[in-house]
């Protein structure tokens, strides 16, 4: 049985279009068979912390000489990547809020991405170390189109997920929903054309 790491990052937790694409993206693997244990973070009810200067100082620590309260300061870190090295498959639900992702998002991404535990620098450059999952990025704009120049949300998720090791990332689209009332209908269409194509 393979693992599905499910991440809500929207504002809303009613009336929510990732969400809604969310839960029927998640079923729909979860009848293909890709995985019935599904782990749901929920990054609107509890929201990552922020970086501090002692998370840094920890993080910068050789693992074998940190001490009580750093190993406390990374603790979140910590398990939001045990969450992700445990997971084959990855659904992130993504509100572009102001051109780009909500800030839960981007705290959660600041945990996520450490060095020597998820990527380390080689004489070749960073290497991802989150190597062999598949990614499904869920999206949703009221006017952004995605992928153009001002959609600073898909781009910047694909680089950092590619950082990390996760280089199989699919997006699924409800943009300018503002604009376009055939938005959210495509956008379910397509994950009925995912499970056609398993």
């Amino acid at each position: 049985m393979t693992n599905i790491l499910r991440i809500d990052a929207s504002a809303r937790t009613s009336g929510s279009t990732t969400r809604q694409l969310a839960d029927q993206l998640v079923n729909q693997l979860i009848e293909q068979g890709y995985g019935a244990n599904v782990v749901h973070r929920d990054l609107a009810l509890t929201p990552p912390a922020l970086l501090t200067e002692s998370w840094v100082g920890a993080n910068f620590t050789d693992d074998a000489d940190r001490s009580e309260e750093q190993r406390a300061a990374l603790a979140s870190s910590d398990e939001l990547i045990a969450e992700l090295e445990a997971a084959d498959t990855i659904v992130i639900g993504v509100p572009v809020y102001n051109f780009a992702i909500p800030a839960s998002l981007k705290a959660w991404i600041d945990l996520i991405a450490r060095a020597r535990r998820t990527f380390r620098y080689t004489e070749a450059g960073p290497e991802g170390l989150l190597k062999g999952k598949k990614a499904y990025l869920v999206v949703a704009s009221g006017g952004v189109p995605v992928g153009s120049d001002y959609d600073f949300a898909t781009g910047y998720l694909r680089h950092v997920l590619g950082f990390v090791g996760i280089t199989d990332v699919s997006i699924i689209a409800a943009d300018q929903q503002m604009m376009d009332g055939g938005a959210l209908n495509r956008a379910i269409a397509a994950i009925g054309e995912l499970k056609q194509a398993a």
